[in-house]
């Protein structure tokens, strides 16, 4: 998967949760879940549960802490996919 295809399913993964549409239009690596696109604690957990089930994958803890960034999530993903 490219790195722009897995930006595209991220996109579709997190709009549902955004606060900041603004930020949202310009989604990037760089871009920061909690103090870009507002999303709460609560709702990244839903963003978290909502990659497994894309991926079909399993997100551990420790992981789960580190993914509050697009770039994070991808690596995580990346990680994920590899190891299956």
């Amino acid at each position: 998967m490219t790195k722009d295809e897995l930006i595209a399913k991220l996109k579709t993964i997190v709009q549902p949760y955004i606060q900041d549409e603004a930020a949202f239009k310009n989604l990037s690596e760089d871009t920061d879940f909690i103090n870009d696109l507002k999303i709460n604690s609560a709702n990244l957990v839903d963003v978290i549960l909502d990659v497994e089930d894309e991926f079909d994958i399993r997100i551990e803890n420790d992981d789960m802490e580190k993914m509050t960034s697009v770039k994070a999530a991808m690596d995580i993903i990346n990680e994920k996919l590899t190891e299956k």
